[in-house]
């Protein structure tokens, strides 16, 4: 298949990676080749760690982060540190990239929330507002435009995607000045402010047994080395939904639903819903 500047071979193109769909793994490559112009601005640089489904959604998939070996010279890659050693994580810097991905059977990349040249700083914050059942959808639309106010109130722009799968994710843009520690402490004041504006139907509250229904505020993604899926990542779901970034008002829209755009409409949208983000960033939000 051609990505950019480059010819990347599909193994077995045929595969059905969504059988219920007839999505083959073709198609899949195809779609983040379309992607790559709007997705690629927004995981440049970012370690990736692979979910892959070598067998199709309707088995289990596992998850990589490992790429030391096996992929092309030209796939660019970047060596962390990790509590007794260092790995080596993909950066899908490019379309032929993310094709490559495809091919390895990986459905959804997961990014890091920091850049290879300075992965101890992170450049997003992310609030990820995990309803209780899918039902809950209005409440999700509803807390995240509350979350979008305290937001604002505390000097930073928000920016919403829908996650491809129940929830929605909040995101901010930050200066690299700050550690990860301080970003999730930053994060944690937003999402308790938050929380205590209806602490009945909202929870920070990690254990789903101890939730009782109410959606969680999860803001643990901001830590090191843990990622988040990216804007235009295709989920191992029915249908191939898709991460979708969202204008802000588009919250306000009662037909919005979390897998609302497969890799079928997904690309019918503005590419450029998003484009403000980078230069939105700002310094830590203050409550």
């Amino acid at each position: 298949m051609r990505a950019g500047r480059r010819d990347v071979p599909i193994t077995h193109p045929d595969k059905l990676l969504f059988p219920d769909d007839g999505i083959s793994k073709a198609d899949l490559a195809a779609y983040y080749r379309d992607a790559a112009p709007r997705m690629v601005a927004l995981v440049r640089d970012r370690p990736v760690s692979l979910q892959r489904f070598n067998a199709g959604i309707g088995r289990a998939g596992f998850f990589q982060k490992n790429v030391e070996r096996g992929a092309p010279p030209w796939v660019k890659r970047v060596q962390v540190g990790k509590r007794g050693g260092s790995l080596w994580h993909v950066l899908a810097n490019d379309a032929a990239t993310l094709v490559w991905l495809a091919n390895q059977n990986c459905i959804t990349p997961h990014v890091w929330l920091s850049r290879a040249d300075r992965l101890e700083r992170p450049d997003r914050m992310i609030f990820d507002l995990d309803p209780a059942s899918e039902d809950d959808f209005a409440l999700v639309r509803r807390t995240a435009r509350e979350l979008g106010d305290i937001l604002r109130e505390a000097g930073v722009e928000p920016f919403a995607m829908t996650t491809g799968s129940k929830g929605i994710h909040v995101v901010v843009a930050l200066q690299r000045r700050y550690a990860f520690g301080a970003v999730r402490d930053a994060a944690v004041a937003v999402a308790d402010e938050l929380v205590a504006r209806r602490p009945r139907e909202l929870t920070t509250e990690f254990y789903k047994r101890k939730r009782d229904g109410r959606l969680f505020v999860d803001v643990n993604r901001n830590a090191y080395a843990a990622t988040a899926v990216p804007a235009y990542a295709v989920r191992p779901l029915p249908g191939a939904p898709v991460a979708t970034p969202l204008a802000w008002d588009e919250l306000s829209d009662r037909r919005l639903r979390a897998q609302r755009w497969t890799i079928a409409t997904v690309l019918d949208r503005d590419p450029d819903v998003w484009a403000p983000l980078r230069a939105a960033a700002r310094g830590l939000p203050r409550i």
